[in-house]
């Protein structure tokens, strides 16, 4: 499938685009997140921020971390908070593996994508390095150099 192209079989909710600009991702796992009430129809309502959220890992279970869901507006009184700490559903192996790799130093768990499956809101975590300031100041030097080319060609 071509990039950028919509698949109809998992379409996207939101994409964490400045995952990508902070951060080198390495490894990638699938997550599905413990949601309650209101929350499913906000997001199916376009209510979904990823922007600065992260994954923790905290006794033996990953939890989503300021992630933002809107208040749906025919929502009442029971009407979900919007930071809240989630709940990701991984394997056992899965969260061995994502606290083995965050161990070392700079390493963190970033929410790259949400999107729906089966009807169920999954999210594609990543395994992540902070980028430093003069890292993101190369990429941009080098993607221009690049797109320069492609236009003189």
């Amino acid at each position: 499938m071509k990039k950028g192209a919509k698949d109809s079989t998992n379409p996207t909710i939101t994409v964490n685009r400045k995952a990508r600009y902070d951060y080198n991702l390495r490894d990638r796992y699938e997550a599905g997140v413990v949601l309650q009430g209101t929350e499913v129809k906000a997001i199916r309502a376009g209510r979904l921020n990823l922007t600065d959220s992260y994954a923790q890992v905290t006794d033996g279970e990953v939890f989503l971390i300021d992630a933002h869901i809107g208040p749906y507006e025919h929502g009442n009184i029971a009407n979900h908070e919007p930071k809240r700490k989630r709940k990701l559903l991984l394997n056992r192996r899965e969260i061995t593996k994502l606290e083995r790799s965050i161990r070392s130093k700079g390493m963190t768990i970033v929410p790259t994508r949400a999107y729906f499956s089966n009807g169920k809101v999954k999210l594609e975590l990543a395994v992540a390095m902070g980028k430093r300031f003069y890292d993101k100041r190369d990429k941009i030097e080098r993607d221009s150099a690049a797109n320069e080319l492609r236009a003189y060609n």
